[in-house]
């Protein structure tokens, strides 16, 4: 390391150090290491002007002021008296105001949180050269010993040095603009205009007692229907006056070099190369609707300093910083990209009641939540509730819901899983016991795994089937048993094939790897394997193969009519059979069921009709999709509309919105909830109840999810591996008892959480200061 004395810590030896970039991230960072050190020679590189700055207010959080108090009093006092603080939230739409209280925000002037940071970092002799262009990264590397590239979301440095930071950008569908008005808003406003070009927000806040940043946003094609993409950035601000005019009561708005931008997410593979390290933005971006970069900028520089204060050496100083700052900011992207596909598809949303439309957009993010936005504002709250229909006491999750003649006593769904524990596709004790069990423990809808409709449909020799009269008799005894014991649930059966990937070994022995021995012969809609070099080569069905396993489903169905199934679903994603068909990936046939989705659709359409005409008609039916096959190429969002609203018109009575498994060589978005924007999208563009799935782990999320119209039914499985009685014990943790979630009689005194230890110690007579 350049220029790095050899003593016994990181902060005793980083003696010279170079920031690339004025803005508040690197003049934080410059002053908090120059403050742990004196001595230090710290020099900041600013191309503009000292009083340059662009957009207008910046938002921090409690949680990041509180770190700048413990670490620097003397800044915290100084924002301190300038903040302007508000605690509620507008929503303007269609006319309408919906005030939502409890949120907490501090803001101030862009400009002066710079002159603040300009003060300190002179005052503890920060060499600040304004109007001076930075030496290259590399340059500054040779004779420094630690280089900090704050220099923003186009940081040259980051490109200089891509092949090590391995850089990866995306740039977002919605066309954004910072401009500013001279009063103050009484709250942070959301207003939306469904104008003759399309619909347009606004992002608005108060930053001091006589100003407001106005963040206007819009997809690209209303953009450029508005003409807005032809004008100067004068006429773009005066006519984004006018599109909300009544927002700001006929006042102007204005500009500072202000121009359309669109949102580009940055994430890098690693954030430092040698001894220059990147903060801010130069690391990492977050959408501006959940306020956040400056926020995560001053953290950064706050971890930074600690690290290089903590940790023996440099190169420890920069992984620690890393470790524990990655996590921080991976979560907030996540959000933040959840609240910035919610405002691309905002449009959908339109015709949500006006009360779940703002209680939708409050929690977008889903860092807000029904309990925590009740604990905020418990009015609000109550009446978004009202509005969606929940009976007095009693929380979304466990309201009823009617699908065809089949009425659902609360909104929980145990998601198919498949348990690999069958001999010769028979269900035994195994599955009564774990089906029992959680249709005892609460659940609405209790599925089964997939059900395979032939011996050469089962994935592993561990699954169950529907395709003799024995395994039809062993299903009975499981619906016997729930419809007796658990009076109220229902329990459904997912029917599928497996297809090409099949004939592979139970989950724990190896998961998707073939058998060593007792193979059978695979078929799929393309003669491609799974993995090539490792799976079978499936046969491509024929026309008389197609007709076979058509009607093998009907004969399944049949038999799960019999059996006593109340709902059926047709299994139709993770690359079985199904799926293989819809996917482009995994179907390159050239006859009518290859080629565009149209062709693609038909034979999982064929079985669909097929299987309804024998399936009890007032029984529902329902369709599983991967909604993305999370890969290039594959099937995406808009797909994924096209096939659920085709399966809807054929009757489909919902829609369970799964993802991937298409593919070996997925790149899933992993995360909370990382599925259910895909069933959020449907269910509001195509209008069909969704069952949403994937990562759903808490209550609340359940309640959140349906009470913002983004999910009819929440399916959760991992949940109810650790917990049979996952619905029961949400019921008690709410303190909800009512006809959603009855406990089993002889279960009745379990239903009050027991004690856990001893809470009523004396307490201390006396407390000396």
């Amino acid at each position: 390391m350049a220029g790095a004395v050899a003593m016994t810590g990181s902060g005793s030896s980083v003696r010279r150090i170079a920031v690339i970039g004025g803005g508040p991230g690197g003049l934080y960072a410059a002053a908090l290491l120059k403050r742990l050190d004196p001595d230090r020679e710290v020099t900041v590189f600013e191309r503009n002007a000292p009083d340059d700055t662009f957009g207008f207010g910046v938002v921090l959080s409690d949680e990041t002021l509180g770190g700048i108090e413990h670490a620097d009093p003397e800044v915290y006092r100084a924002l301190s008296r300038e903040f302007v603080r508000w605690d509620t939230i507008d929503i303007v739409h269609r006319g309408r105001v919906h005030t939502s209280g409890g949120h907490g925000f501090a803001a101030l002037g862009r400009r002066r949180l710079l002159e603040i940071l300009h003060e300190r970092c002179a005052g503890l002799g920060v060499d600040l050269r304004f109007r001076t262009a930075a030496p290259p990264a590399a340059e500054l590397a040779a004779h420094h010993d630690l280089v900090i590239a704050a220099d923003g979301v186009h940081s040259a440095t980051r490109v200089a040095h891509a092949d090590a930071f391995g850089p990866h950008i995306t740039e977002h569908r919605n066309r954004y603009i910072w401009l500013a008005a001279d009063f103050a808003f009484d709250a942070f406003r959301f207003e939306i205009a469904e104008t003759p070009y399309g619909v347009m927000q606004v992002h608005g806040y108060p930053y001091a007692a006589d100003a407001s940043t106005v963040i206007v946003e819009m997809r690209e094609e209303v953009w450029r229907a508005a003409g807005l993409d032809t004008c100067d950035a004068a006429e773009s601000t005066a006519r984004c006056a006018k599109f909300f005019t009544e927002a700001l009561d006929g006042r102007p708005l204005h500009g500072n070099r202000s121009s359309w931008l669109a949102f580009r997410t940055v994430t890098n593979s690693r954030w430092s190369h040698g001894n220059t390290v990147l903060i801010g933005d130069a690391a990492h971006t977050a959408h501006f609707s959940i306020g956040s970069g400056t926020k995560l900028a001053v953290e950064d520089a706050l971890a930074l300093a600690a690290c290089v204060e903590e940790q023996p050496d440099l190169p420890a100083a920069l992984a620690a910083y890393e470790a524990e700052r990655r996590p921080v900011v991976a979560s907030t992207q996540r959000a933040a990209a959840a609240s910035l596909r919610w405002f691309e598809e905002l449009a959908t949303y339109g015709e949500q009641p006006p009360r779940r439309f703002a209680f939708n957009l409050l929690t977008r993010s889903r860092r807000v939540t029904h309990d925590n936005l009740r604990l905020r504002d418990a009015s609000f709250t109550a009446a978004v509730e009202e509005e969606f229909g929940c009976p007095p006491g009693t929380p979304p999750m466990f309201t009823p819901f009617r699908l065809r003649g089949l009425e659902l006593r609360n909104r929980v769904v145990v998601s198919p899983m498949d348990m690999y524990s069958a001999t010769d596709g028979l269900p035994g004790d195994f599955h009564l016991v774990h089906l029992g069990a959680r249709a005892l423990g609460g659940a609405g809808l209790i599925m089964t795994e997939m059900v395979c409709v032939s011996p050469e449909g089962r994935i592993t020799p561990g699954c169950t089937g529907l395709w003799n009269t024995e395994q039809a008799a062993g299903w009975r005894r499981i619906t016997d048993f729930v419809h007796t014991s658990a009076p109220g649930a229902a329990i459904g059966v997912q029917l599928g094939h497996s297809g090409r990937k099949g004939s592979t070994k139970l989950m724990w022995e190896g998961i998707d790897q073939p058998l060593e021995r007792g193979n059978w012969p695979l078929q799929a809609a393309s003669s491609l394997p799974y993995v090539p070099g490792v799976n079978q080569v499936p046969a491509e069905l024929d026309r008389a193969g197609l007709d076979a396993v058509r009607e093998q489903f009907v004969a399944a169905a049949r038999r799960a009519a019999s059996s006593g199934f109340d709902l059926l679903e047709l299994h139709c994603a993770h690359g079985y059979l199904l799926s293989g068909f819809l996917s482009p990936l995994t179907n390159h046939r050239t006859d009518a069921y290859g080629g565009p989705l149209e062709n693609r659709l038909r034979f999982p359409l064929q079985v669909f009709d097929a299987v309804r005409e024998v399936w009890p008609g007032e029984r529902p039916m329902t369709v599983r999709i991967s909604a993305t096959d999370w890969a290039e190429g594959g099937t995406d969002a808009a797909d994924a509309i096209t096939i659920a609203r085709a399966f809807a018109e054929h009757g489909a009575d919902a829609i369970d919105v799964s993802t991937g498994q298409v593919v070996p060589d997925e790149r899933p978005e992993y995360g909370r909830s990382y599925q259910t924007p895909y069933a959020d999208r449907i269910r509001n563009t195509v209008g069909a109840p969704v069952i949403a799935v994937g990562a759903i782990s808490s209550w609340d999320d359940v309640n959140s999810l349906l009470l913002a119209g983004r999910a009819d039914l929440c399916a959760l499985a991992r949940p109810h591996l650790y917990d049979p009685h996952w619905t029961l014990h949400a019921a008690a943790e709410q303190g909800y008892s009512g006809p959603g979630a009855p406990w089993p009689l002889p279960y009745g005194a379990g239903s009050r959480t027991p004690p856990t230890g001893r809470t009523d110690a004396p307490k201390p007579r006396l407390t000396l200061g």
